[in-house]
């Protein structure tokens, strides 16, 4: 017996265990980050409120990643003056989950499993299969009401297991695995209607949505690459290994300001484990001073109105990247821009969580927060400042 081989298809089964509660982990965690009367601290004035459609809930399953890269491709629609579609999320999310099941089995089972995801996959699977609405595919299947992926994602990683554990690959796998999606998802239609017109995915995709893929990037900051090129961000979600422009950490709400400003929503993947983060309260900001240093009544009131900020440096950035302290989490959709009481800029976020905390799904992000939490960025190239768009080499 291969006693390596055995000892990685074991981490890998009970990884796919861990991954799939994480989402739910996360969420729960975060409710400790609350105050009762935070929001009375607070009064935002709004300064940019781009056009966005409504809040949805993600549900236990980690799909943030589809849920907000869809709703920026649903602020697309607007900006382009369309009347936007709710996007089925579940489709996009279950031909990413095959794409990097081939590459899984391809890689002989090297590669990082679970529910995650990057926006490019959800350009990746809108260029290679097309959408479709989300009343035409939800992904609920048995009389189900919200996304629940736990057996689901169970059974289909333990499958991958199975499979690269073989000697030999057999030509079903693929059949199989996409079987076991249709029994917890349901089958995908090869035809729909929609406003009393048939479609298949790539016709609606390509005569509703009517985004071209190539319009967009995807931007990260890291110091141990060259600035302005392009790198593969390592990072798990990072399934595909798609390629990112590299800016430095100030760039980053630089690109966001410049963006918002000329009427272009950004999709943002984030850390959000951090205690500046609190869903409930709907405040995401960088504490001058550690929760570990901080004394019960500073904890009590870390959301109770603006407070200083720590500022951070690009090499802290980089360390908190290194030593995993900083994680990719979670993806969201920055919408807009507001001011506090104190003139303090924070970004207005659309989160997949539901209407439940402060802000009915909405949240309020730092710009000291987003340069050192944020992990990458997508956004449409003509978001981008000429002199950024010359240094990347993007026409």
């Amino acid at each position: 017996m291969n006693w390596n081989k055995t000892i990685v298809l074991a981490a890998s089964l009970f990884a796919a265990s861990f991954q799939v509660q994480a989402q739910d982990n996360l969420i729960n965690a975060l409710k400790a980050n609350q105050n009762d009367n935070s929001k009375s601290g607070f009064t935002f004035t709004e300064v940019i409120n781009l056009g966005n459609t409504s809040i949805k809930n993600q549900g236990s399953s980690g799909t943030c990643w589809s849920y907000s890269g869809n709703s920026f491709l649903e602020s697309e629609m607007i900006r382009m003056g369309k009347k936007p579609v709710e996007i089925s999320q579940i489709y996009t999310a279950r031909n990413t989950y095959l794409d990097k099941a081939r590459t899984y089995v391809r890689l002989h089972g090297g590669l990082s499993l679970g529910e995650g995801g990057q926006f490019h996959d959800v350009l990746n699977s809108f260029r290679k299969y097309g959408t479709m609405p989300q009343s035409a595919y939800t992904g609920l299947h048995y009389g189900t009401t919200r996304n629940n992926f736990g057996e689901m994602t169970n059974m289909l990683d333990a499958m991958l297991g199975a499979v690269v554990k073989g000697k030999t690959l057999t030509p079903n796998w693929e059949k199989a695995y996409t079987a076991a999606m249709d029994s917890y998802l349901g089958e995908v239609p090869e035809k729909f209607d929609y406003n009393g017109k048939s479609y298949t995915p790539r016709t609606f995709a390509d005569q509703v949505i009517g985004i071209n893929p190539d319009d967009y990037v995807g931007i990260a900051s890291v110091s141990d690459h060259p600035y302005y090129s392009q790198f593969v961000l390592l990072i798990p979600d990072n399934w595909s290994f798609d390629r990112f422009y590299n800016v430095k950490m100030n760039d980053l709400t630089d690109i966001i300001d410049n963006a918002l400003q000329k009427g272009y929503t950004v999709a943002w993947a984030t850390d959000v484990s951090e205690k500046g983060f609190s869903w409930k309260n709907g405040v995401a900001y960088v504490p001058e001073k550690p929760f570990e240093e901080m004394t019960d009544q500073e904890k009590s009131t870390m959301f109770v109105g603006p407070k200083p900020e720590l500022k951070v440096t690009a090499e802290e950035r980089q360390k908190a990247f290194d030593n995993w302290q900083t994680t990719d989490d979670h993806g969201m959709h920055i919408v807009g821009l507001v001011k506090d009481q104190n003139g303090k800029e924070y970004y207005i976020v659309k989160n997949s969580w539901g209407t439940t905390n402060d802000y009915h799904g909405y949240l309020y992000a730092s710009k000291e927060f987003v340069r050192y939490k944020t992990t990458s960025l997508m956004l449409h190239k003509d978001g981008l400042t000429k002199d950024l768009k010359s240094k990347i080499n993007i026409k």
